[in-house]
């Protein structure tokens, strides 16, 4: 194995710490669960997850924000789905989210307060 200079091995600690912040949940409000199911992930939920991730990378959201994956979330014909909690707002399960969609929802959403209506799953509104 090569060894790694000091300025590669800051490069590698900033980023697992980036990871680490990512997945902690403390002082975290809101949550986006990627439905990782066999179907979400043959639908492309792996590339949606990783759009969620970048699209709040370094943004005022990153903090506030926890990322999760899940298993099947029974809508196999909309994957891959993504459930949206935020403090104040109605649950939402949206389907067929690709990285456009994902950047939508950080954007609408997430910073908006408006839901994405049409991405929204008939009847995935929880009050």
């Amino acid at each position: 194995m090569a060894r790694l200079s000091l300025e590669e091995l800051r490069k590698l600690r900033e980023s697992k710490k980036r990871e680490m912040r990512r997945r902690d949940s403390a002082g975290k409000d809101i949550r986006i669960i990627v439905g990782m199911g066999t179907c979400g992930i043959a639908a492309g939920a792996k590339n949606t997850l990783d759009s969620f991730i970048e699209a709040l990378d370094g943004d005022e959201l990153a903090d506030t924000v926890m990322i999760s994956q899940t298993g099947c979330m029974g809508y196999c014909n909309s994957e891959p789905t993504v459930e949206v909690v935020v403090p104040g707002m109605p649950r939402v399960l949206y389907g067929k989210v690709d990285a456009d969609a994902a950047r939508d929802i950080v954007r609408t959403h997430l910073k908006g307060r408006e839901l994405v209506k049409d991405r929204v799953l008939d009847g995935a509104v929880a009050g």
